[in-house]
């Protein structure tokens, strides 16, 4: 299986110590080549990770080892990694952005393998600028079921005047993120996810559960509307998850949803060809199709 090509990594300041140290062991992923990946996706995934607050899943030995999930710094941390101050919580623990690719090479040195950042930026702390619905299986759907929810969210999107996105998760799903002019605040972002995946379940009760209960998740997609209050935060695109295979979380083409891609099918190790493709990058307008959310 071919690795990513160190030849269009993007200069970085930062200095990884022990590069050969795998993350994925079964998969011989290591720190160098997590950030020669990075590299390569970095121009399309900037603004989704950029001065956006984050929550970091660390993983110092690797996905076999011990593994935090961070929101604050830690001693030592790179000085790429910026502390910022929340400004509804002043008084607590400062949160964390980056500003640039040193400060994903940093995450990586620091053993970040999965990115979770707000829906908003640090120039609009209070108006989101994505809504996220997140598609999580119960074991045994599907995934053509997977697919079919996905496309009636984006039907709902339309119906609200807004452009939705879709991306794998990595893991079980798939996350359909509408784009949206910050203008609404938290509270209506939210009820507005909630009214979706409510309408779906009562809608389809047989498919569709929006109320995260496992005992009922058999046979039935949980459409996780949580992601969409203040703090709260779902995996970034082109983030790499914290599981065996290596995989990441890929933007595709609405035309690319089918049952020949799945969850996790795209990895460290595959994704250089999509990437290296300026042609195929179904996520470039996001931002220049977003709409307001009617109140």
């Amino acid at each position: 299986m071919a690795k990513t090509p160190i030849e269009n990594r993007i200069t970085t300041s930062v200095q990884l110590t022990h590069p050969e140290r795998v993350y994925w062991p079964d998969d011989g992923v290591s720190k160098q080549e997590l950030v020669d990946y990075y590299a390569l996706a970095w121009p399309r995934m900037a603004p989704f990770v950029v001065n956006r607050p984050l929550a970091l899943l660390r993983c110092p030995d690797g996905i076999d080892g011990p593994r935090f999930f961070q929101k604050h710094a830690w001693k030592g941390i790179n000085s790429h990694i910026v502390e910022i101050t929340d400004p509804q919580d002043k008084e607590s623990a400062k949160l964390l952005k980056i500003g640039d690719f040193d400060g994903l090479a940093a995450l990586v040195q620091s053993a970040a393998l999965e990115i979770h950042p707000w829906g908003t930026t640090i120039d609009h702390w209070e108006k989101p600028d994505m809504i996220i619905m997140d598609l999580d299986p119960g074991e045994d759907i599907n995934w053509n079921e997977v697919i079919a929810a996905a496309k009636e969210i984006r039907e709902r999107f339309v119906a609200l005047g807004l452009a939705s996105f879709v991306k794998t998760s990595g893991g079980k799903g798939l996350h359909v993120v509408a784009s949206l002019k910050p203008a609404a605040a938290w509270p209506q972002v939210k009820d507005t996810a909630e009214a979706i995946a409510h309408s779906m379940s009562a809608d389809h009760p047989d498919r569709y559960l929006s109320v995260a209960s496992k005992a009922k998740r058999a046979g039935h997609i949980f459409i996780d509307y949580l992601r969409n209050g203040r703090g709260n935060t779902a995996v970034a695109p082109y983030s790499t998850r914290a599981r065996p295979g290596a995989a990441v979380s890929m933007p595709i083409a609405w035309e690319e949803l089918n049952d020949k891609i799945g969850p996790a099918s795209f990895t460290v190790r595959n994704a250089a060809a999509r990437l290296g493709n300026s042609r195929t990058d179904p996520w470039a307008d996001f931002f220049e199709a977003a709409s307001e959310l009617k109140s």
